[in-house]
């Protein structure tokens, strides 16, 4: 066999490789040749931690699949639908609760505003939607507790309500009137469709075949993106357990750190989040080494709205001063939600 027949055996026998999977198998060789000894440690801490999150995953692949096949998710055309303040309020809700995570909502506000929805509705339902849903709700209580869980729902609809209501107070002065780039409204074009439509919910789905075949995709799907993140965050959250001093966390990160912890939260945030799953190990694993609940919710809203993967699709999206208010929004809100996070446990504890 010639090197060039070998080539073209490898090349059709290839196959494109996940990049969270490649993202942890070089981590994990790069804990194997630089750190022998805390191979075994890390396996033990990963195998744990996927043991414990293992029912309240499958749980969460259960709605996920559910929602997908029953047509829930796709009764979202109704919250828009009706006078702009109510619109607002119905949106933010919606968005705090509805199934939607980051990586689904920036084609479906592409094709909301494609379809003629105003801003202000779909801005609250923006910023709220990627900061919780249920799936996130059942993986966050079993990992910082049910206190923490409400507070980051109730701060989500909070920063939706905000959101929306600023955003239309903006548009009545004249701001944002052509939200979408050019090349998006060409690009997304096809997604409206689909975003405005209002099947029939049918709860028993499995007496359907295709809303049957729907649940088995939609659950093996939301279940091997759930494990991917999970798998690679609880790895790097072992190296943190391994490698950061907790008095280090707690000096600077924790309760009773300065003022300036929450803004620091924040501004750490957008970089460092991976994507709402992949956080939650990361962030119990810092509360664990000190630190603080209000720092943990900052740093968690304000990644989850403006993370680095969420930026760049909104910045491809939209125009540029939506993109710089949308960065705001999320920033602002998040040391809100902090520092309103903060003053309540004070009067609570």
């Amino acid at each position: 066999m010639t090197i060039r027949e070998a080539k073209a055996l490898l090349v059709s026998y290839s196959f494109p490789l996940d990049k969270v999977v490649l993202a942890f198998i070089i981590l994990f060789l790069g804990i194997a040749l630089f750190d022998t000894e805390q191979v075994p440690e890390s396996i033990r801490f990963l195998l744990a931690s996927l043991g414990f999150i293992f029912p309240f995953l499958v749980l969460s692949v259960v709605i996920a699949g559910g929602a997908k096949a029953t047509g829930l998710d796709q009764q979202i055309a109704t919250v828009f639908a009706g006078h702009a303040r109510k619109m607002i309020v119905a949106a933010a809700i919606f968005g705090g609760l509805s199934p939607f995570c980051s990586c689904t909502v920036i084609p479906l506000i592409a094709g909301l505003l494609q379809a003629g929805v105003p801003l202000a509705p779909v801005m609250a339902f923006w910023i709220s939607s990627p900061l919780m849903d249920p799936e996130m709700f059942i993986l966050l209580s079993a990992v910082l507790g049910i206190e923490f869980t409400i507070v980051k729902t109730i701060a989500a609809i909070v920063l939706g309500l905000g959101a929306g209501f600023t955003t239309h107070a903006l548009v009545q002065r004249g701001l944002f009137t052509n939200p979408l780039r050019e090349e998006a409204v060409t690009g997304y074009s096809g997604c409206s469709p689909s975003t405005r439509s209002n099947k029939k919910i049918v709860w028993a789905f499995w007496k359907d075949d295709e809303r049957r075949d729907s649940f088995i995709a939609e659950s093996k799907t939301t279940g091997w993106f759930l494990f991917k993140w999970l798998t690679l965050a609880f790895l790097i959250e072992s190296l943190m357990v391994a490698y950061i001093p907790p008095e280090f966390v707690g000096n600077y990160l924790g309760a009773n750190s300065e003022w300036w912890l929450i803004p620091t939260a924040a501004a750490v945030g957008v970089p460092a989040y991976l994507n709402g799953y992949a956080a939650i190990p990361m962030v119990g694993g810092l509360v664990d080494m000190g630190m603080s609940l209000p720092g943990a919710l900052t740093f968690m809203v304000a990644g989850g709205v403006s993370s680095l993967p969420a930026s760049m699709a909104v910045f491809v999206l939209v125009r540029r001063n939506l993109f710089v208010w949308y960065l705001i929004l999320g920033f602002v809100g998040s040391i809100l939600s902090g520092f309103g996070y903060l003053i309540y446990l004070q009067f609570v504890g």
